[in-house]
């Protein structure tokens, strides 16, 4: 924004000089056709026309640099555990820069009604003062090293990843620990992220798909998926320092690789909630047993989710944006009143969601969810090994291995997994993994997960919307 304003200023200081009067315009008529016989540019601040040398050919009088050599193997992940239990685990990689990042095994699954919604303000309490620094010490130390730090708050695992030059990792890594570790939680701090939480929550009302994803967990599981992640509203401000002290004194241990609690057990179940608008947004979800711990299963589910695709009806592009797959030709370019259809999927360790979410006129909300369960049992009907199948394991190939370029992800991939493995699994074997998937794999995995209790999730205009039951009368 700031580079569109400067060029707009001298814009505007040309227009008053130069275009004012038509006699002023008349006047500089001949300059202004010099200056555009030489390149407007280059006419008003001198030197050659612009280059025409194409693109895919190299600049004339150039010295290209000569490109480092690719690295023999691939980089290997060193992991450690310490004497208290703890879990080093590095990984080299190259570049000027480097990511570090604590990760804990606790979540909205470790709450309890009592502190219900700690996790969430967690995250709003991130590098905040601590019992070294205070916190303009720390935002000063952070801002010194040249580093970015970033917190995020999840059902079952906490992150928090600070980017910096390499040179300097062990000082990134004492602000980090000290940020992690030894949160002051003064109340000042307690207050002002509970109201910056509170702030937010009221923008969740343009966010239907994240509303409808709290209630689909609290429909489709007993136990502890269903808590919300979300915090209630008012549910921050009565948290007190203590209370988010005892939270991080119980779940912030050393060893915490093995998520503590009973579990959840998946039932199925309806989110109904009525909202402004005239429109009907519903998820129809399922199930897919086993989470990331079974390594087919979440392949399935990646897969899937990428074969299924969709987006929104004002969409434009070929079949780079995903118009090529089933809920793009399928629903959206037969159902002219779908606003919206995307497959989507929420997987944890042990279990997983996935479903579809759409959007449409609230008179048309039966036919809506019917279209929906019509797509997931067509599934198992007429997938087939073929094109359509290829092309969404090259895309969910092409995703994982794009995402592994980036350095934040590699260090994100490396601290989840080795708390849900207790190492690193290689992307070859992920790799491996999609490309061995056949149609029978996953109409399998597909099978399975209707064979259980559907989940209906809706929001907006709910009066037409049909019941679960008759939801699942129609899959029968």
């Amino acid at each position: 924004m700031s580079l569109l304003r400067g060029l707009e200023q001298p814009a505007k200081a040309l227009g008053r000089g130069c275009f004012s009067t038509s006699t002023g315009l008349q006047a500089a008529a001949p300059a202004l056709a010099k200056t555009a016989e030489k390149g407007f540019l280059s006419g008003l601040f001198g030197g050659s026309n612009r280059v025409t040398t194409p693109l895919t050919d190299p600049l004339p009088g150039v010295q290209l640099p000569t490109p480092a050599p690719a690295p023999s193997s691939r980089p290997e992940t060193h992991i450690t555990t310490l004497s208290n239990g703890v879990k080093v685990a590095s990984e080299n990689t190259p570049g000027a820069t480097a990511t570090l990042g604590i990760y804990v095994e606790s979540g909205s699954v470790n709450e309890t009604p009592a502190n219900s919604g700690v996790s969430h303000l967690l995250e709003y309490l991130a590098f905040k003062s601590t019992a070294h620094r205070t916190h303009l010490r720390l935002v000063r130390d952070v801002e010194a090293l040249g580093a970015n730090v970033l917190a995020s708050a999840s059902r079952e695992q906490m992150a928090y990843t600070i980017d910096l030059p390499r040179t300097l990792v062990p000082e990134a890594l004492e602000v980090l620990a000290d940020a992690v570790l030894a949160p002051r939680l003064a109340p000042h701090e307690v207050r002002d992220a509970a109201a910056k939480l509170e702030a937010d929550l009221k923008g969740l009302a343009d966010n239907p798909q994240l509303a409808l994803l709290e209630g689909l967990h609290a429909a489709a599981y007993s136990g502890d998926l269903g808590k919300p992640l979300i915090a209630a509203e008012g549910a921050a401000a009565r948290l007190t320092p203590a209370d988010i002290a005892d939270f991080l004194a119980e779940n912030y241990t050393a060893p915490r690789i093995v998520l503590s609690g009973g579990g959840s057990a998946y039932t199925g179940g309806e989110f109904r909630r009525a909202a402004p608008g005239g429109l009907t947004h519903a998820i129809l979800a399922f199930e897919f047993a086993g989470g990331w711990r079974d390594v087919q299963g979440s392949v399935a589910a990646t897969v899937l989710q990428y074969l299924l695709g969709g987006g929104g009806s004002f969409s434009a592009g070929g079949p780079g944006k995903g118009m090529h797959s089933r809920l793009y030709r399928r629903v959206l370019n037969q159902h002219g009143w779908v606003s919206n259809c995307t497959a989507l999927s929420s997987i944890y360790n042990d279990t997983g969601l996935v479903g579809i979410f759409a959007s449409a006129d609230a008179d048309r909300a039966d036919h809506l969810v019917r279209v929906l369960a019509d797509e997931a049992a067509a599934l198992v009907s007429d997938l087939k090994d073929g094109e359509e199948l290829e092309r969404a394991k090259a895309a969910a190939l092409s995703s994982v291995l794009m995402n592994l370029e980036s350095r934040a992800v590699v260090a994100e991939d490396i601290g989840r997994q080795v708390l849900t493995y207790g190492s690193r699994k290689p992307a070859a074997e992920f790799a491996a993994a999609i490309q061995a998937l056949t149609a029978k794999d996953l109409k399998a995995s597909v099978k399975a997960a209707l064979a259980k209790p559907p989940t209906l999730a809706t929001l907006g205009d709910v009066a037409r919307v049909p019941s679960l039951e008759a939801v699942r009368k129609h899959l029968a």
